[in-house]
């Protein structure tokens, strides 16, 4: 085990492992992953809980599972150098904010969705940073100053959790590997609640100025259950420094 491995599951053991209220359990007294979801008042799916990447696969690349990726030429050839130099440059290598999926995609540090009636929170534990997703009814303004998570707007279709969200930057990656996106990035997010553990996502990834068509790909989530979320701080990248004890 390396040091930067033995520096990482020092961290994990830090988790606190705790039973919580409300969660269904087995005889045994472990989580019932596959019981049956709770609902809102207004009946729909409650999203609320704390979650993780099923696999740590698509940190890497999102596009797997067969997924083509139709690039423009110039997007291609950026992926590719990002590919040879192990994405050497990505924002978050310098404690700047992972996009989106790129965020929900750390294994190592969950997210917390909190559902309200008129905005649904996503808290990320990576760096702290966070997701407003508007439920109000509003659109989207007439003007979106170009930030790095977006600018988010929900909606129920049936049981299915849908956001659209636009008016991103161009600086982060959709994923650790370094697939690109311009400031004309569009996605459209589907998130449902297949049971009490299980979150199935599809992202729908709309960026003429990259890709010459829209392109989804579909990710696993699993609840993060008896855990909490705990404070990380990406200090001027000093903090991969004392990983790997330098």
């Amino acid at each position: 085990m390396n040091s930067l491995t033995t520096a990482i599951a020092i961290v994990l053991l830090q988790w606190v492992n705790m039973p919580l209220p409300n969660t269904p359990r087995l005889p045994n007294g472990k989580p019932n992953l596959t019981a049956p979801i709770t609902r809102t008042p207004d009946g729909k799916p409650d999203l609320t809980g704390i979650w993780k990447a099923a696999d740590g696969k698509y940190l890497g690349n999102i596009a797997v599972d067969g997924v083509e990726v139709p690039f423009q030429p110039w997007a291609a050839a950026v992926y590719k150098e990002r590919q040879e130099n192990f994405s050497k440059d990505r924002p978050s290598g310098r404690c700047l904010p992972h996009g989106v999926p790129d965020s929900m995609l750390v294994t190592a540090t969950p997210f917390k969705i909190v559902q309200t009636p008129g905005v649904t929170l996503m808290l990320l534990e990576n760096q702290g940073h966070f997701r407003q997703i508007f439920t109000d009814g509003r659109g989207f303004p007439k003007q979106t100053d170009p930030t790095w998570m977006g600018y988010s707007i929900g909606k129920w279709e049936g049981d299915t959790f849908v956001v659209d969200s636009i008016g991103f930057n161009d600086q982060t990656y959709l994923d650790d590997g370094g697939h690109p996106h311009t400031d004309a990035y569009h996605s459209t997010e589907r998130f449902h609640r297949r049971d009490f553990g299980h979150l199935e996502y599809e992202i729908t990834i709309d960026d003429p100025k990259a890709y010459t068509r829209p392109w989804k790909v579909s990710i696993p989530f699993e609840i993060f259950a008896d855990n909490e979320l705990m404070e990380a701080v990406c200090e001027n990248e000093k903090d991969f420094e004392r990983l790997i004890g330098k």
